[in-house]
């Protein structure tokens, strides 16, 4: 196998697969700490990479951009189950949703974090090889991609729940509408991935050198 291509699923499918995992796991955590166990039952309060994969999303769409040489990088895994109408009473059901859609994307949002500071930890020790700050790096931007991804409102994206959470109600059947009307839904989805990287460009290139500055890490490291 191409030393390049070893390198790619080094620095790119081991980090996306262990996001991903977070992602969902954090899904499953928060909908648990809501009262819905739905998620612990089916085995998916789990960290564990295999509990979570789905074979296209997960697998082989990922390792065909990366084998490809593309320098375009998709991926998924497989939806958390969620009972809203098991959520603790306090919340309204949409507000729980809410919240635990929102897990998903904050819990990228704190890997990148992660990455950031130990980048800048192994810097501030005088150790590390190319190759680890290689993988941090990619662990960085790929939790930064996940995270503004899923937070865009369309449905089946988590932004979609949070934006419901914060409407009136009288708003909210239009996301129900998009996701269970399958003509609206594939043909918006196709857009949507089409003119993702327009969408969130801006906002991703500003959280990552937002992040590398106020760690005090160079661009180039």
């Amino acid at each position: 196998m191409d030393s390049d291509v070893v390198m790619r699923l080094l620095v790119v499918f081991v980090p996306m697969l262990l996001s991903l995992t977070v992602h969902e796991y954090a899904h499953a955590w928060s909908a648990g700490k809501l009262g819905d166990d739905t998620a612990r039952v089916q085995g998916r309060l789990s960290l564990n990479p295999l509990a979570h994969v789905d074979l296209f999303g997960t697998v082989l769409l990922p390792l065909l951009l990366i084998f490809s040489g593309t320098s375009f990088f998709l991926g998924w895994a497989k939806p958390v189950p969620v009972n809203p109408t098991n959520f603790t009473r306090r919340l309204r059901m949409t507000t729980g949703m809410m919240l635990t859609a929102a897990a998903g994307p904050a819990s990228n949002l704190a890997l990148a974090v992660f990455s950031v500071a130990v980048m800048k930890a192994l810097l501030v020790a005088g150790v590390g090889s190319e190759g680890v700050f290689v993988l941090l790096y990619y662990l960085l931007s790929i939790n930064l991609g996940l995270a503004l991804f899923n937070l865009i409102p369309f449905p089946p994206l988590d932004g979609s729940r949070v934006l419901v959470g914060l409407l009136p109600a009288r708003f909210q059947g239009l996301f129900g509408f998009l996701e269970h009307n399958p003509w609206l839904y594939l043909v918006g989805f196709f857009v949507l991935i089409n003119f993702a990287s327009v969408v969130i460009g801006p906002p991703y290139v500003a959280l990552l050198r937002g992040l590398l500055s106020l760690f005090g890490i160079p661009l180039g490291v």
